[in-house]
């Protein structure tokens, strides 16, 4: 009998433990939906403490972001406004941030993206201090330390994490980025071919998607952009140049042989380490000095002089 009374006993307090955790879990509810405006003090307090408890959770689930933001039409100074974003609820990468914030948070918010793969080039910034594609760079988990965001360095802001690209384009535009020939199609001919060898000598430069993250990286294009072509499109001249079906060689090189346009390379390499694509456009424009110190000895210095009289006479 003693037995069974003790495990009675023990039941009973088991039974009431339970009926107390399920009461207060039921007035927790109440106290959340209900705001507990008629109950006493000491309700008031517990509810408080509820509050408390869940706002810190909340808390420390956000991540914050301060991200560039500056707008030409209201005329005020640009600034750095802070975000916070509950990134387990949210994409790996800070494209996806920027989209949920543009979303949820903050519809004013500006920036270019198009494809979301690393293909297009469109989402390129400075985060963190080192350009890339917001696309292709994970969000740093740690939600004690602020992922900074800004436009690429060094040029003329559209609005928030919009760069002008006009000057960049143009520089693109002046090398001339497409095939040209001197000697015409034969009868039925349709295509150009190049050797197995040839045609490797282009990789690791046509891969190249113009996002301009090398070229705002680079101190000599900051301080020169009117006149130095950049990284990105020094290797594109590089790519038609070592092209074995393009038969303007000499002239591409003529071109860019100038003191502003590519000696302000001075090898620094910042164009290397934040390339999106892995690519390297310091060696091509290694290679490239090579090429112009091959092709043009002292007796070639009056032709390439000549060249570029014509060239500013039919400019005119």
């Amino acid at each position: 009998m003693g037995r069974s009374a003790a495990k009675v006993a023990t039941d009973d307090q088991h039974n009431y433990k339970e009926w107390t955790i399920l009461n207060n879990r039921r007035f927790l509810s109440t106290a959340q939906n209900t705001g507990m405006n008629q109950t006493t003090g000491k309700d008031e307090s517990v509810k408080e403490k509820f509050d408390h408890a869940k706002n810190s959770m909340q808390q420390n689930e956000l991540k914050k972001f301060s991200i560039f933001r500056y707008n030409p039409q209201n005329s005020k100074r640009p600034k750095m406004e802070t975000f916070e974003v509950d990134i387990d609820n949210c994409g790996p990468m800070v494209l996806d941030v920027l989209i949920k914030i543009k979303d949820e948070i903050d519809s004013t918010l500006s920036f270019r993206r198009s494809c979301r793969e690393g293909i297009c080039g469109s989402c390129a910034m400075n985060i963190n201090g080192k350009n890339g594609l917001a696309c292709l760079t994970e969000v740093n988990k740690d939600k004690k330390e602020i992922t900074e965001i800004h436009p690429l360095p060094n040029l003329y802001i559209i609005k928030d994490l919009v760069p002008d690209l006009t000057n960049f384009y143009n520089q693109y535009k002046s090398i001339d980025p497409w095939l040209k020939r001197k000697t015409k199609k034969e009868k039925g001919q349709k295509e150009f071919y190049q050797s197995i060898e040839d045609r490797k000598k282009l990789d690791g430069l046509y891969e190249c998607i113009m996002c301009a993250s090398c070229s705002t990286s680079c101190p000599s294009y900051w301080w020169n952009p009117e006149y130095y072509l950049g990284p990105a499109t020094l290797m594109q001249a590089y790519r038609w140049i070592v092209d074995s079906r393009d038969e303007y060689t000499k002239e591409r090189l003529m071109e860019v042989n100038d003191t502003m346009k590519l000696y302000r390379c001075h090898g620094i390499m910042n164009c290397t380490l934040c390339c999106p694509k892995g690519l390297d456009p310091a060696k091509a424009i290694r290679n490239m000095k090579e090429l112009v110190q091959e092709n043009f000895s002292k007796e070639s210095i009056k032709s390439h002089a000549n060249y570029v009289k014509e060239k500013m006479e039919k400019t005119k």
